[in-house]
C-alpha cells in the first residue's frame, strides 16, 4: 500500500516540477475528434455521489460505516485525479460540488496544481455544478437557484472559467420539472441529461426516435428553450460492463491467457451500441461509465475501459463503423449541436415518475412531512439573515462563516434524497441537525443586524423555532415586557396577522409610535397542548396585525382587567340551528351542525358548496418514493366535535375528526383567504397496513378533470385527469396515485364562472380524482421496505410513538377572470417568506425601536426580491423577479439608482441567473425543432436577450433602467466602494 501511495506522490510531483500551465483549451475546445461515418461512441466516467442517502454526509465522505452502504468521496477523488494524469485521453466528470469542496480545502498546495490542469485542459470537467444535485419536485425555485450560486461561485473562485459547468447532470431525480429546464436555461447552460423517465414515455420515445428534445421551459417567455436527453439504460454501467470493484462483471481479459474474453465482450458491447444507436437521432450515443459511490479504486475502471477502448477501435481497420472514446456529456452535447439535425420538442413535465406500471413514486411528494417544513424554515432564515447582513454591512469572518454554513445547508437540503423524504432515519437525524445548527448560527447574524438597524443596540433578537406548536422559550417564563421584532423579506410593505404563544392573561400591544395595537387571546388547540413533549406554561396565543415596511417592532404589556378583548365561544352542542355561520367582512364559512364539516364558503362575491374530508389509502407497499394505494379511499364518516371561538380580529373553528386528526379552521378580518390548520398523527400501523393520510376539498365547480399545479413555485402546469402530454400512461394497477403531482405552493381548478384554490405551506402530494374535488397527500407512514434502495420503511417515530405532523392549507375562492390569479401570486409570497420573528426584553414601553430602512426603494407592486445577499467583500448580489405570469401582468420598467447608491454601489454589472458569470459572455447552442422545418447552414448560439445591465455610480440614472417582462428573474452584482 505505501508503495502505491508513494507512486502517487512522486507523479503528482513530477508533474507540478515539469509541467507548466497547461496551454490547452478546456470546454468545447478541449474535446475529443470524433469521426464522420461512424457510430462514435461516448464514454462518460462518473460517480453519482449521493449528499446523504444511506449514510450521512460526512459517513459518505469518510467512507465510514460501509457496512451500511461502501461509499467513500474522499477516496474517489483521490485515485480518479491519479489516473487521469496517467493519460491524456482520459476523462471524468464531478457534480456535486458539496463534496468536491469539502476535498478540495484538505489538499495540497501540489495536488491543486495538478487538479488545476485537469480542469484547465478539460480532463477533469465540471457537470451539473450545483452543491448538490437537487430534486425537482419538491423543491422551490429560489432554493435551487441559490444553491446553485454557492456551487457554481466556489468553482468560479476556484478555477474560474475552465471550471463552469455547461450541461445539466439531473440523472438520478425522481421526475423532472420544466421549471428546473427554465433555470438551466436563464444560467446560459447549453441543455441536461437524464435518466429516469416514466416507463410507459420511455418505451414511447425509444420508438419514435425522441429520447432527445428541445424543452419550451416557459409559457410566459419566449425563447426560454433547453436541450434535454435522456439517456437509454440508466446512469449505471452498461449492463455486463461494471468493472468498479463494487461490481462482478467480467473484466477485459487479453493476453494470452486462457481467460481471454476480448472478443466476446467487444461483440457484446458492440451489440448494445447497436441496439442504442437505433434509438438516437444522430451518430452519436453517450455510454455512462459508472455508478453509485464508484471510482474509489479508479485503476481498476480505467484500465479495463483503456482495453474496451483499444480493441472495439481496432476493429475499424476491418470494416467495423463503431468509435468508442473517452468523453463527457458537454463533448457530446457539441457532437450533438455540430450535427445540425433538427429536434422533437417538449412542453410540459415530466411528473409523475413510474418505473412499472404498480409504481408511482408520487409518494415522495409528501415523505416526511415535518422535515419539509423545516427546510422552508431554513430557507425563510436564509433570506432574512443575507438580507440583513447586507443591510447591517457585516462583513466579519464569523458573519461570513454563519453565512456560508446556512448557504450550504440549505443546499444540501435541495438534494434528491434529502427534501424528498427518501433518505434512511439517520439520514433524516442529521439533516435536522445540520439545519438547526446553521440556522441557529445564520441567526445570530440577524441579532447582530439588528442591533445596528434598530435602536436596541442590546437587544436579544431571539427566535422561536418551535412556533409551529404555539410554544416560545422566550414567552412562555414571562411574556410581560417583551419587544416583537419582525423583519419583512419582501420588497414592499406588508400587512400579517401575528401569533405569539403566552399565558391566559391580558395585553396591551404597542407600536414603535406608542399607539395601541388592537389584539385578542385566542386558546391553542386542545390537541396540541395535549402533546406530550409540550411544555403547558402556554396555552393560548396572542393575536395581533402588523404592518412592516422592512422592520417593525411592537411592544407587548401584560395590563390589569379586560383591556384586551376577549373571544366568544360557541361549542356544536350550544347550537340548535341546522349549522353555524362564521363570518366576517370578506369570509363567511357555514358549518354542519349536524356533521360537524365545513359546508360552504363565500368569498370574493363568490359562494360555493365546499365540503372538507379527511381519509386514508391503506396499504401493503407504499414506500418513501412510491404510493400504492390496496384499495379506494376510506372516508372518516363519522361527525366532527367542534368549538368556534369568534373575536374581532380572528374567528376560528376547532374542530377534532378522531384521537388522532383535529384541525383549526380560521378566518383573519380583512384577509382574504380560509386558513387550515390541520394536526395529524400518530398514524396507526397495529394492522401493519401502512397509511397515506389525506383531506379533500369537494365542490360543485364544473371543472371536467383538468387542474392545475405550480412548477417549483413559479409558472402553473396544466393536468389533466388520466391523461399525459406525449403518451399513454398505464393507471390500471395504480388509477390514484398515477393522477397526484407536486404541489410545490398551490393547487387550482375552475369552470367557467369559479375557481378554487389551495396554498401549502409546504411541498406535497396533490390530485384531482372528482370534478370540482381538490385532494392533499397530507401525512404517510409506512412498514414496508421498498426495493428503490433506501433499505427501510417510512415509518417516522417520535417519544416512542408514530411522528405527529402539523400544517396549514389555504383555501382561496374566487371568481374566473382576467388575471384575477394575481392575488394568488401575492399570497405564495407573503405564505413563502412572512414576517420573520425575533424577541428581546423591552425596557422601555413605547421607545422608537425602528429605523427607516430605505435601501429598497419603491418597487412596482409586481416586483420581488428575490435576492440581497453579500456576495464576496465588496460585492452584493440583487435579483428581482417580475412575479406575475403573462395573463396576470405587464412588463414593468423600473430604476435601481436609489437602491444601488444606498446599498454604496460604485458599479453594477448583469450577470446569468446564478450571478457567476458576466450576461453578455453567455453564449447558448441553438438547436432547432423539427416542426420549424428550418435546417441551419452552420452551426448557431444564441445569446441574452435584452441588453445587459451595465452603470458605474458616475453614469447618469437614465442608465440604471431595469425592464422585467412577466415571469422574468433578472441579477445583478453590485460592487461596493
Amino acid at each position: 500500500m505505501m508503495t502505491y501511495l508513494g507512486r502517487i506522490f512522486l507523479l503528482a510531483t513530477l508533474l507540478v516540477v515539469f509541467v507548466q500551465q497547461s496551454e490547452s483549451a478546456c470546454g468545447y475546445e478541449s474535446c475529443p475528434a470524433t469521426k464522420a461515418n461512424m457510430v462514435n461512441i461516448h464514454l462518460v466516467p462518473h460517480s453519482h455521489n449521493d449528499v446523504g442517502w444511506l449514510k450521512t454526509v460526512d459517513q459518505s465522505y469518510y467512507g465510514y460505516k460501509n457496512k451500511i452502504h461502501h461509499a467513500g468521496v474522499q477516496y474517489i477523488l483521490d485515485n480518479v485525479v491519479v489516473q487521469l494524469l496517467q493519460d491524456s485521453k482520459r476523462r471524468f466528470i464531478q457534480v456535486e460540488t458539496a463534496f468536491f469542496a469539502r476535498w478540495w480545502n484538505d489538499q495540497s498546495e501540489a495536488m491543486k496544481m495538478v487538479v488545476r490542469k485537469l480542469v484547465n485542459e478539460g480532463r477533469f470537467e465540471f457537470t451539473g455544478g450545483a452543491w448538490s444535485m437537487n430534486d425537482e419536485a419538491d423543491v422551490n425555485y429560489q432554493g435551487v437557484i441559490d444553491q446553485f450560486t454557492v456551487g457554481l461561485k466556489f468553482l468560479n473562485e476556484t478555477f474560474g472559467a475552465c471550471a463552469r459547468p455547461r450541461v445539466g447532470w439531473q440523472i438520478d431525480t425522481f421526475g423532472h420539472s420544466r421549471e428546473q429546464a427554465a433555470i438551466f436555461a436563464h444560467m446560459g447552460y447549453d441543455g441536461q441529461f437524464f435518466s429516469r423517465m416514466d416507463h410507459n414515455d420511455k418505451d414511447t420515445r425509444m420508438s419514435n426516435l425522441t429520447m432527445e428534445m428541445i424543452w419550451d421551459a416557459s409559457e410566459s417567455m419566449s425563447g426560454v428553450h433547453l436541450f434535454s436527453g435522456m439517456l437509454y439504460n440508466f446512469y449505471s454501467d452498461t449492463p455486463g460492463f461494471c468493472f468498479d470493484i463494487l461490481c462482478t462483471d467480467e473484466p477485459i481479459i487479453d493476453g494470452d491467457s486462457e481467460e481471454n474474453n476480448v472478443i466476446d465482450r467487444v461483440d457484446d458491447f458492440i451489440t448494445y451500441a447497436k441496439n442504442m444507436s437505433e434509438v438516437y437521432i444522430t451518430n452519436h450515443i453517450m455510454v455512462p461509465m459508472g455508478g453509485d459511490f464508484q471510482y474509489e479504486d479508479a485503476r481498476v475502471n480505467y484500465k479495463n475501459m483503456d482495453k474496451l477502448i483499444k480493441y472495439i477501435n481496432e476493429r475499424q481497420a476491418s470494416g467495423s463503423n463503431y468509435n468508442i472514446l473517452y468523453s463527457t456529456p458537454s463533448c457530446y452535447l457539441n457532437s450533438l449541436h455540430q450535427s445540425m439535425q433538427s429536434w422533437p420538442t417538449k412542453k410540459n413535465d415530466f411528473f409523475p415518475y413510474a418505473h412499472e406500471k404498480n409504481s408511482f413514486w408520487t409518494g415522495f411528494f409528501t415523505s416526511r412531512p415535518t422535515q419539509k417544513r423545516f427546510e422552508r424554515d431554513g430557507n425563510h432564515m436564509l433570506q432574512v439573515a443575507k438580507q440583513l447582513s447586507v443591510l447591517a454591512n457585516l462583513k466579519s469572518k464569523q458573519h461570513n462563516k454563519y453565512l456560508d454554513n446556512l448557504r450550504q445547508t440549505m443546499g444540501v437540503m435541495q438534494h434528491h434524497d434529502a427534501i424528498t423524504g427518501t433518505e434512511k432515519q439517520a439520514v433524516s437525524d442529521d439533516y435536522d441537525r445540520m439545519m438547526y445548527d446553521a440556522i441557529i448560527g445564520a441567526s445570530n447574524n440577524a441579532r447582530d443586524a439588528l442591533r445596528i438597524l434598530t435602536d436596541m443596540p442590546n437587544g436579544e433578537f431571539e427566535s422561536c423555532l418551535r412556533l409551529n406548536i404555539s410554544e416560545c422559550a422566550f414567552t412562555k417564563d414571562g411574556d410581560d415586557n417583551v419587544v416583537v421584532t419582525l423583519y419583512n423579506p419582501l420588497a414592499h410593505s406588508s400587512n400579517h396577522y401575528v401569533r405569539i404563544p403566552v399565558k391566559e392573561e391580558n395585553y396591551e400591544i404597542t407600536d414603535a409610535k406608542g399607539k395601541t395595537v388592537p389584539s385578542e387571546v385566542v386558546p391553542v388547540a386542545n390537541q396540541v397542548l395535549a402533546l406530550e413533549y409540550r411544555p403547558n406554561d402556554t396555552q393560548h396565543e396572542l393575536v395581533f396585525k402588523a404592518t412592516v415596511n422592512k422592520i417593525a417592532s411592537y411592544h407587548i404589556k401584560k395590563v390589569e382587567g379586560n383591556s384586551t378583548f376577549r373571544i366568544k365561544k360557541i361549542s356544536q352542542r350550544e347550537s340548535y340551528n341546522s349549522e353555524t355561520v362564521v363570518e366576517n367582512s370578506l369570509v363567511k364559512l357555514v358549518i354542519d351542525n349536524q356533521t360537524g364539516r365545513l359546508k360552504s364558503v363565500e368569498m370574493n362575491g363568490v359562494s360555493e358548496k365546499i365540503v372538507q374530508n379527511f381519509g386514508v389509502y391503506k396499504t401493503h407497499t407504499s414506500c418513501a418514493y412510491t404510493f400504492r394505494q390496496d384499495g379506494d379511499i376510506e372516508i372518516f364518516e363519522n361527525d366532527f366535535e367542534f368549538t368556534v371561538y369568534e373575536g374581532t380580529l380572528v374567528r376560528e373553528v376547532h374542530q377534532r375528526v378522531n384521537d388522532w386528526i383535529s384541525q383549526v379552521i380560521r378566518i383573519y378580518e380583512d384577509v382574504n383567504r380560509v386558513e387550515f390548520e390541520w394536526l395529524v398523527g400518530p398514524i396507526s400501523v397495529d394492522d401493519n397496513l401502512g397509511r397515506e393520510i389525506v383531506t379533500n376539498f369537494k365542490s360543485q365547480i364544473s371543472s371536467k378533470g383538468v387542474f392545475y399545479t405550480d412548477s417549483n413555485g413559479r409558472e402553473l402546469m396544466k393536468r389533466e385527469k388520466n391523461k399525459r402530454e406525449d403518451f399513454v400512461s398505464d393507471l390500471s394497477l395504480q388509477p390514484v396515485s398515477g393522477n397526484f403531482y407536486p404541489v410545490t405552493s398551490r393547487i387550482a381548478l375552475q369552470d367557467e364562472s369559479k375557481r378554487l384554490v389551495l396554498l401549502t405551506d409546504r411541498s406535497q402530494g396533490g390530485a384531482s380524482l372528482e370534478d370540482g374535488a381538490l385532494e392533499m397527500l397530507i401525512h404517510r407512514r409506512h412498514l414496508f421496505n421498498d426495493g428503490g434502495g433506501v433499505g427501510e420503511a417510512l415509518n417516522e417515530m417520535q417519544y416512542g410513538k408514530g411522528l405527529i405532523a402539523r400544517g396549514k392549507l389555504y383555501l382561496v375562492l374566487d371568481s374566473v377572470q382576467d388575471g384575477g390569479t394575481v392575488m394568488e401570486r401575492k399570497a405564495e409570497k407573503e405564505l413563502f417568506l412572512p414576517f420573520w420573528k425575533f424577541f428581546s426584553r423591552a425596557s422601555e414601553i413605547g421607545k422608537d425601536t425602528s429605523k427607516t430602512i430605505t435601501a429598497l426603494g419603491d418597487l412596482p407592486l409586481s416586483i420581488h426580491l428575490l435576492t440581497l445577499e453579500p456576495f464576496t467583500d465588496n460585492e452584493i448580489l440583487l435579483r428581482f423577479e417580475n412575479f406575475l405570469d403573462k395573463s396576470e401582468g405587464t412588463v414593468v420598467s423600473f430604476n435601481v439608482r436609489e437602491i444601488f447608491d444606498s446599498l454604496g454601489g460604485s458599479a453594477i454589472r448583469e450577470t446569468t441567473l446564478d450571478g457567476n458569470m458576466p450576461l453578455d459572455d453567455m453564449k447558448r447552442f441553438k438547436f432547432h425543432a423539427q416542426e420549424s422545418g428550418y435546417s441551419p447552414s452552420a452551426v448557431e448560439f444564441l445569446r441574452a436577450q435584452h441588453k445587459s445591465l451595465k452603470a458605474d455610480k458616475s453614469d447618469e440614472a437614465s442608465q440604471f433602467i431595469v425592464t422585467l417582462y412577466p415571469m422574468q428573474i433578472r441579477t445583478f452584482i453590485i460592487e461596493t466602494d
